[in-house]
């Protein structure tokens, strides 16, 4: 195979698994009502003039369902964490006992979870966008390749369309686990 085409076909693909893993993010940042260490994973602490991801100064769990525990490694972050948790907006209501800081995660209403499971789904069609930008890229780069037959070209719009549908179908079993995940009570 030409080594351009080949090329093209790799980038495709890095692009796709790109759109995926962002997806990935952006769905770990919407939660479903069960604590989990991750929800704090955007939380920016100032860490003697640095800004330091809060997993990196505390030791971040989650006893149950509804509650998660930061346990900073020194006890003068306690005032600090608690701030970044609040600066972060992520509608949390730190409780700092003097030891550790308490989060009790709310129920989420059925309004909300039909709220979260559109928010999801934009968020799959926004990557579902970009998984086939990635193959109108593609295919425009091959039409315009002038040393290649047009069986190959052809065969080659036929690889690109093939690794699209896998990653739309990827996309799309990523969003059914996640509106599983936010409609479950």
């Amino acid at each position: 195979m030409n080594e351009e085409l080949q090329f093209i076909l790799d980038a495709t693909k890095e692009a796709m698994v790109d759109a995926i893993k962002h997806l990935e993010k952006q769905f770990v940042n919407i939660r479903a009502g069960k604590a989990t260490p991750s929800m704090l994973g955007s939380v920016m602490v100032d860490y003697y003039g640095s800004q330091t991801p809060l997993n990196q100064v505390a030791n971040v769990n989650t006893p149950d369902g509804r509650t998660i525990t930061v346990q900073p490694w020194e006890k003068s972050m306690l005032q600090e964490i608690e701030r970044a948790i609040l600066i972060a907006n992520i509608g949390f209501n730190p409780m700092n006992n003097g030891e550790s800081i308490i989060i009790n995660v709310p129920v989420l209403t059925e309004e909300r979870r039909l709220n979260l499971s559109k928010q999801a789904k934009a968020e799959a069609e926004d990557t579902k966008v970009g998984v086939r930008n990635s193959r109108k890229d593609a295919n425009n780069e091959i039409k315009k390749m002038d040393d290649l037959s047009e069986d190959v070209k052809n065969n080659a719009e036929l690889d690109v369309q093939e690794m699209t549908d896998t990653y739309v179908k990827k996309v799309d079993d990523l969003f059914n686990l996640k509106e599983k995940e936010i409609m479950t009570i």
